[in-house]
């Protein structure tokens, strides 16, 4: 409707507004001589009062907002524009009576009366124009019931957003909430349910989606209601994060999927900040494989502390870059540097730690996928034994004051290559710990997201419909998000006084065949009618299970309840000479030759449906 249009229907329900006023000042009853004479009076007034009314109504842009779409600020605008043309006419009213003829511009009461009535018609005709734009694109489809879990205001926006696209063919059932003083209210015109009674309400009612509009929910609060929803087959969506809001809301498009990861992370961690603060303030910290899924991660942690300098050294251009992108982004950071280096390169490093003279080293560069580092034993020895030892021996050299090394679960009793060629990095950090270097290792299991992990691979198979590839059916592993992974790391390097190794409580393993059956239905797919799970056998080197400990490891508390320290196991007094003949090894011998000399260093590795079984066999 053209804006001229709008502002003419305003004045029209100010006239009529006007009218009313005076019909109930004169109780409907007045004859046609008092109306001559009271119009004699204002004549000139409402005159006046339409042209006040017009000059205030357009400088407040009352007609700007487009009626179908009203929203509180435009009944705000309304609001203050119709104040203020009353109180513009009771000023016009005091200067005529004192300075021109003895008259108001308009009776108090009348002005009181009109004012009422004006703002009451206006916001009810845009309030209808409203009701009746949301009812004609209603569309014909049978609309779907959806729950919303949250009856705060980001559960409020949501039904809005929901009722208000005319896109979706949905009706807000109701809310869930777990506040039992606002249990049988309702919420503009939705009936607010008790979260006790979601699987009641699941069973007697045709829901076709719930959605989580409450933040920051507790993690076995949100399994909750997933597993009820998963179980019913009923969808489960979420409401984003704030910060992707746009000026206080979001679109329907932007509800979206609960995630397997929103499953597996747990309550988060509390770390010790003062102390984290204390130890990287104003010092130069240098993160290895710092475009990584940890390392970037350990970045953006590190830089929350101010320290003097963050150096991030990695050898992938593109993620390097991406990741510098990123930061640049961000306002009130420290100062860093982009290194692209290979750990390998001894020359290049020795260079990087007399420019930068770090002071503390998070060491994450690693090669880490199992089946290809069974096919390249010397690549996971070069990278994963020769780095880690050039980093601590400069370390050493440089006084460096703390040196964290990232390791894995798969250190523990390896059953292949790279879980090996990482207990080897170890062993080096932790026989270097005899001079003021602090040299401290970290171990966990897998990380939610990071790259190469089962839960990406799921979803693009689950995208691409199927099937989802499971090695196997028994097959388990532990679980960690990365900002978990890397607030551990920090605490632990904070707590470390060197020598030892810090082994995160992973919570419980997860079965992966439970994992993608998960995922298949979280995506609303149905397994076995559109998606199907095949086994595809152990690969090379995989375990059916995960530890954290070796046998001969036990285990010492700290103040953090989910770090513990592995009890530092004796080693043979020549290993180092053993580490340096492996390392100079590499491209001299062959496969076999090396992961046989591997396998010399560390007794317990026992290889597992790889090639290398063999040398196993002529051990016993």
């Amino acid at each position: 409707m053209p804006r001229w249009v709008i502002v003419c229907i305003d004045l029209v329900i100010s006239a009529v507004s006007l009218l009313i006023a005076y019909l109930i000042r004169f109780d409907i009853k007045a004859d046609a001589e008092m109306w001559y004479s009271e119009l004699t009076i204002v004549r000139y007034s409402v005159i006046v009062f339409f042209l006040v009314r017009l000059i205030v109504f357009l400088s407040f842009g009352i007609q700007k907002g487009i009626v179908r779409h009203t929203s509180t600020s435009d009944f705000k605008r309304l609001f203050l524009a119709i104040t203020t043309t009353s109180v513009i006419f009771v000023l016009i009213g005091a200067v005529r009576y004192y300075w021109i003829d003895n008259y108001y511009l308009f009776p108090i009461s009348i002005i009181i009366i009109e004012y009422v009535f004006c703002f009451f018609l206006m916001a009810v005709s845009r309030f209808v124009v409203k009701l009746l734009y949301l009812e004609s694109v209603k569309s014909d489809r049978e609309q779907k019931n959806v729950l919303i879990y949250g009856a705060g205001v980001s559960g409020l926006i949501a039904k809005r957003i929901i009722e208000k696209d005319a896109r979706i063919h949905f009706k807000v059932f109701g809310f869930l909430d777990d506040n039992t003083r606002i249990s049988g209210t309702r919420i503009e015109g939705a009936e607010v349910f008790h979260t006790s009674r979601l699987e009641d309400i699941l069973s007697k009612n045709t829901i076709s989606q719930v959605i989580i509009a409450i933040q920051n929910l507790a993690p076995e609060k949100r399994t909750f209601i997933v597993e009820k929803c998963i179980g019913a087959g009923v969808e489960v969506k979420k409401v984003p994060s704030p910060k992707s809001w746009i000026n206080g809301a979001f679109t329907s498009q932007q509800i979206a999927q609960v995630n397997i990861e929103d499953l597996l992370s747990r309550t988060p961690i509390v770390l010790n900040q003062e102390q984290l603060s204390i130890s990287l303030k104003d010092q130069v910290v240098l993160i290895t494989g710092a475009a990584g899924s940890i390392g970037s991660g350990i970045v953006r942690q590190v830089l929350e502390y101010h320290p003097k300098l963050v150096v991030l050294l990695d050898q992938a251009e593109s993620a390097l870059y991406d990741l510098e992108f990123e930061l640049k982004q961000l306002k009130d950071i420290p100062e860093f540097e982009i290194v692209i280096g290979d750990i390998c390169d001894q020359e290049r490093m020795r260079l990087l730690f007399e420019r930068f003279k770090p002071s503390w080293v998070f060491h994450a560069a690693a090669y880490k996928h199992v089946p290809m580092m069974e096919l390249n034993p010397s690549e996971a020895v070069r990278n994963n034994v020769l780095g880690t030892k050039i980093l601590v021996d400069l370390s050493n050299e440089t006084g460096v004051y703390k040196f964290v090394m990232i390791s894995t679960d798969k250190a523990v009793n390896p059953t292949n290559v790279m879980g090996a060629s990482k207990r080897i990095a170890e062993i080096i950090a932790q026989e270097a710990n005899k001079g003021k270097t602090q040299f401290i290792t970290t171990r966990f299991g897998n990380v939610l997201g990071s790259n190469g992990s089962v839960i990406p691979l799921f979803r693009r198979q689950i995208e691409q419909g199927g099937p989802v590839t499971v090695t196997d059916e028994r097959i388990t592993r532990y679980f960690m998000t990365i900002p978990e992974a890397c607030q551990l790391v920090m605490e632990a390097g904070v707590m470390g006084n060197g020598g030892e190794i810090y082994v995160f409580d992973m919570g419980e393993s997860v079965k992966i065949v439970d994992l993608a059956k998960k995922m298949i239905q979280l995506s609303g797919l149905e397994l076995g009618k559109d998606i199907e799970i095949t086994f595809s056998g152990l690969r090379p080197g995989e375990k059916l299970y995960e530890e954290l400990l070796n046998d001969a490891e036990n285990v010492q508390e700290t103040h953090h309840p989910k770090i513990l320290i592995a009890a530092k196991r004796d080693l043979e007094e020549e290993v180092m000479q053993t580490i340096e003949a492996l390392v100079g090894a590499v491209g001299k011998i062959d496969n076999l030759s090396l992961v046989k000399q591997m396998k010399e260093i560390v007794p317990e590795f026992l290889s597992n449906n790889s090639e290398y079984s063999v040398l196993d066999k002529k051990q016993e």
